[in-house]
């Protein structure tokens, strides 16, 4: 067994162990890394793990060169899971011993895993993130009914009396980015730049909605949602605030619920929310989602500490104070061009 960097006369074989893998996700797919590479430059290290020639495990890892962090190595930015596929113990302890060893050859504080379960060995879990996932119905018409009375009731008022309607095109995509930049300045958040959002619809074809909602022809909220393997996974979604109380959020959920199962989808991932967004845990489970924990990994090499990158350092409290206030023509290339030092 031998343990590799991919190369690009590999990535026909990646893939088709990405769609093999139990535990391998879009954000472990090709499109994501040339996504991310070609908005961000963050510079892809994907370790291949091979027994007689064939792959058993994979770690796709980024490294990252951040103003606030220094170096690192994250699996995978912007993304709710990354972290090792495959299930060979023993080539998954290579590529732990690989991943380390390059993190001291780069220079990185620390490596990130967004693993759904943790696979490294000795390496603490990081308690941060709940995930949300079930199933839907099979058959488009009943995925109104599966939802739980008061979110049921919120999206029929929203379609049937507060007129809402909804449109499923790409051609909306820059609409879309703008609405979710919106919300994320509301949230004091940083925005990805539109260039992630078009590299994303480009390499994903038929795996992916972009969906509008329409409130007397006004774009009132938009949401991007990808499609892996039967998951349908809402994943960039804002709203204009001054139409919230229309229920756009109940209605732009139903309707791609709605046509993911049109495309075959059997499951919805609600994504991740971390433990003390009690706002997005409180919605998720409205719609009837129960949070299981994530179980992300945080890696530092010896006398090295892991940057403290989250809403909740002390050092960012005075400018997300700030940044709900400043006008979108601002905030929008401001906020594109700190993400790709702040990597999601």
């Amino acid at each position: 067994m031998r343990v590799d960097v991919l190369t690009d006369d590999g990535h026909a074989e990646w893939e088709e162990f990405v769609n093999s893998a139990e535990d391998g996700t879009l954000f472990h797919g090709i499109a994501w890394m040339g996504a991310v590479q070609a908005s961000f430059g963050h510079r892809p290290y994907y370790l291949v793990a091979r027994r007689a020639g064939r792959i058993v495990a994979g770690l796709p890892m980024f490294r990252v060169r951040s103003l606030f962090g220094g170096t690192m190595l994250v699996s995978i930015p912007c993304a709710v899971y990354g972290g090792a596929m495959g299930d060979d113990e023993g080539a998954l302890r290579m590529l732990q011993d690989a991943a380390c060893a390059l993190a001291e050859r780069v220079g990185a504080r620390v490596i990130e895993l967004r693993s759904a379960r943790a696979k490294w060995t000795g390496v603490p879990v990081v308690d941060r993130y709940l995930t949300f996932r079930r199933a839907l119905p099979n058959r488009a018409e009943d995925c109104l009914g599966a939802l739980p009375r008061k979110a049921r009731a919120a999206a029929r008022m929203a379609r049937e009396r507060n007129g809402l309607v909804v449109a499923f095109d790409d051609r909306h995509l820059h609409t879309v980015w703008r609405l979710y930049c919106a919300g994320m300045s509301r949230l004091a958040s940083l925005n990805y730049p539109y260039q992630f959002f078009r590299e994303l619809i480009d390499r994903t074809p038929g795996k992916h909605i972009v969906s509008l909602v329409l409130h007397e022809g006004r774009p009132v909220a938009g949401l991007v949602t990808f499609v892996f393997k039967g998951v349908a996974m809402p994943y960039f979604v804002g709203a204009d605030e001054r139409y919230k109380g229309l229920n756009v959020y109940n209605l732009v959920y139903l309707s791609v619920m709605e046509r993911a199962v049109t495309m075959g989808c059997h499951t919805f991932d609600f994504g991740r929310s971390r433990r003390d967004n009690a706002g997005a845990c409180a919605f998720k489970k409205n719609q009837g989602f129960t949070g299981q924990p994530l179980q992300y990994q945080s890696y530092c090499p010896a006398g090295r500490t892991a940057p403290n990158l989250t809403p909740n350092n002390p050092r960012f409290q005075m400018a997300r104070r700030v940044w709900p206030l400043l006008p979108g023509a601002l905030s929008r290339p401001v906020g594109a061009w700190l993400s790709k030092h702040i990597p999601g």
